[in-house]
């Protein structure tokens, strides 16, 4: 199912170097009324109580009652915007959904300016190994943060106190906490990146610098650094640079390239293509069906650091069958045929059709075996290929070589999805680490953009949830080759994914 981004606002903090400039400089943030506040609660419980597919696929409705009611004991006084978001945020984390979020993309521009684009980020990227934040890529001036350096703390905080606290905002289905610590890395692919933008709403920064306790590779000691915030600006420039210079400003997204033996190999770090004019589905199915007429011993598909978005698996799916194929057992139900009328004027979408299912909702003749008991549900049958479910038939030249397919715990949407069917039908290797997303299904596919009329706050609303048959795992899908990255792999620039998908080809 697609994770969709659609637009967003912030607000910008004030950083000070002393309290005495700050009130001699600086108003008080405007304050949101209490009673507002809870009127836009009430709105997202009414939303999500009669609309949300998953509401109750990890809660019961005893705790989803209790969360509601501590989002309304936290909104009981008057609040600024930033306390606003961050009680938002949290309340929809609850919930235990990978596609439920104050969507930073969604917001206004004037939220966007007030909370999002502040000088807080940290001058570095960096990804999360055993809990332990370890740096990527170094922006500071000083050149002080060497590739697989190890972060200590910050300002003080030891970073596994900052993580356990923006693991309160981060989104993901179910138990799985792996997704939740790798979307709180920093990696350059976004402009809004959730550490960058929650960092500095719980941890509010008094100065233009951090104070770093670090641990440099090849070394025990640990040193104390102090380096410059980074502005939005600088933050997001690297990236726009990177797009720019990709091949001379053309539209394609994904990249491939041929390596020793003649396998090929084809990176695809997004599948959202919702706007882009690139004719992908033509792209890929020359790369796929030249791998094939030139009898590529292998394709390696590398999915890392990619959250989902169209189904461009069901196309490379296409190329490694022989005969039609049912994806997967699940099936689509929805909360709700029609919207109720007092909720559309807080709810944007891009298809009216999602306001009134019609005939595409049918009563089920009994309760779905694994849809909570809570709330009755109906199929969805606008997007079935037949009774069975979605089908896959064979296209373009089949491709008859070995498939092994790089995966992380960003894949939680549309290539959690591509990765299970890929796992559960025999069609290829998964190396890397453990997916996001959930064997107990997902929500998706169709989205409400929820706006909360006081405060200004969007919040995503998925209306699709799929359900297996029987009870799953609440886990994602485990890789058939286990990899785990080291803070020296970094260090020493290795690609140990890359590296084991090419050991189990051995000489092929």
């Amino acid at each position: 199912m697609p994770f969709l981004r659609k637009l967003f606002r912030p607000r910008i903090m004030c950083f000070f170097v002393s309290v005495s400039v700050c009130c001699a400089q600086c108003q008080e943030p405007p304050l949101l009324r209490a009673a507002d506040l809870r009127s836009d609660a009430a709105i997202l419980r009414e939303a999500y109580g009669a609309l949300h597919p998953g509401l109750y696929r990890y809660n019961t409705k005893g705790q989803m009652d209790a969360a509601f009611a501590e989002l309304n004991q936290q909104l009981d006084h008057d609040e600024t915007l930033q306390e606003a978001f961050l009680a938002f945020s949290e309340f929809t984390a609850k919930v235990r959904c990978g596609h439920t979020q104050a969507n930073p993309f969604n917001q206004s521009k004037e939220l966007m300016q007030e909370l999002f684009k502040g000088p807080t980020r940290v001058p570095y990227y960096f990804q999360w190994l055993n809990r332990r934040m370890i740096v990527t890529e170094d922006f500071s001036k000083q050149h002080a943060f060497p590739a697989g350096t190890e972060i200590v703390s910050i300002n003080a905080i030891p970073v596994e106190n900052i993580l356990t606290r923006l693991m309160t905002i981060a989104r993901a289905d179910g138990a799985n906490d792996s997704k939740r610590i790798a979307q709180l890395g920093v990696t350059g692919d976004s402009e809004y990146e959730t550490f960058d933008i929650y960092y500095p709403l719980f941890f509010p920064l008094h100065a233009r610098q951090f104070e770093f306790v670090v641990r440099r590779p090849g070394s025990r000691r640990r040193v104390r650094v102090t380096a410059d915030a980074l502005t939005f600006e600088q933050r997001t420039d690297p990236m726009k640079r990177r797009e720019e210079a990709r091949k001379g400003g053309s539209d394609v997204l994904f990249e491939s390239k041929q390596l020793a033996g003649g396998r090929m190999y084809i990176r695809m770090p997004t599948w959202a293509l919702y706007d882009s004019k690139w004719d992908w589905k033509r792209w890929l199915n020359e790369k796929v069906d030249s791998a094939a007429e030139d009898h590529a011993p292998a394709l390696i598909l590398d999915l890392r650091g990619n959250e989902g978005g169209n189904d461009v698996g069901n196309e490379i799916l296409s190329h490694l069958i022989d005969e039609p194929m049912t994806l997967s057992p699940m099936r689509r139900l929805v909360r709700y045929r029609k919207v109720p009328d007092d909720l559309v004027p807080y709810l944007d979408t891009w298809d009216k059709c999602f306001r009134d299912w019609g005939a595409a909702a049918v009563d089920l003749p009994k309760p779905w075996p694994t849809a909570p008991h809570e709330v009755p549900y109906l199929k969805l049958t606008r997007y079935d290929d037949d009774a069975a479910g979605d089908v896959i038939k064979p296209s373009g030249r089949r491709f008859r070589g070995k498939v092994l397919v790089l995966i992380d715990a960003t894949n939680s949407s549309a290539t959690f999805q591509f990765a299970q069917n890929l796992k559960s039908h025999h069609l290829g290797i998964l190396v890397g680490q453990p997916t996001g997303g959930s064997q107990r299904g997902i929500n998706g596919g169709a989205f409400f953009f929820l706006h909360l009329p006081h405060s200004g706050i969007e919040l995503d609303l998925p209306l699709i949830g799929t359900f297996p048959p029987e009870p799953m795992p609440d886990t994602g899908v485990t890789p058939d080759v286990l990899v785990t990255p080291t803070a020296s792999d970094i260090a020493g620039g290795r690609d140990p994914e890359l590296e084991a998908a090419l050991r189990q080809l051995g000489n092929h």
